[in-house]
């Protein structure tokens, strides 16, 4: 059976915001290595219209670093699905939208043999964390304290006890930590 791992950028305070964290090549390399473990990323509609207004036409843009090109070389061409039930039609390559029934197309997928599946957002993970559906989280720690925002884990309505089997140190002092759920 896959795994389900969420891959995540956070401030100290909990909060997940794209506009603030340390993105340079080395976390852009970090997460185009962690795309090498997974064969399809799951998207919810908010984080899917963010990394699709970028990452298609990203390899055109002069000021692109190495870092950033191999992430999306990584990303547009591997197999995606957003979940929504308002986004009428997915344009992004190698994308397939699902309107209904989230969470019985994850446990379809979970299934089906292949590499782990991976979650981009917030929503869309805390639903699969509310149905036990996650099995490793790597939070992505920037050293930001933002004071406002959406915060990572919201209305969750049970403990979750994790082991923590992996970190790394990034020279910018982003911290990423890998953990496994236990039981």
């Amino acid at each position: 059976m896959r795994k389900i791992i969420w891959a995540i950028n956070v401030t100290l305070d909990g909060f997940a915001d794209h506009t603030a964290v340390i993105a340079d090549d080395e976390l852009h390399y970090f997460f185009a290595d962690l795309l090498k473990t997974v064969d399809i990323e799951l998207f919810g509609r908010k984080t899917y219209d963010l990394l699709e207004s970028f990452w298609p036409t990203a390899a055109e843009d002069p000021l692109i670093t190495k870092g950033m090109i191999e992430f999306a070389d990584k990303i547009n061409s591997m197999p995606k699905i957003v979940f929504s039930k308002t986004l009428e039609k997915a344009e992004w390559n190698n994308t397939r939208l699902v309107k209904e029934d989230a969470i019985g197309e994850v446990l379809k997928l979970k299934r089906q043999e292949g590499k782990n599946l991976s979650i981009g957002g917030i929503s869309l993970a805390n639903n699969l964390i509310k149905q036990g559906l996650i099995d490793e989280y790597w939070l992505v720690v920037q050293p930001i304290i933002l004071g406002s925002g959406k915060r990572l884990f919201e209305n969750l309505n049970k403990i979750i006890n994790l082991k923590l089997v992996d970190k790394q140190i990034f020279n910018s002092g982003v911290v990423a930590l890998h953990y496994e759920i236990i039981g």
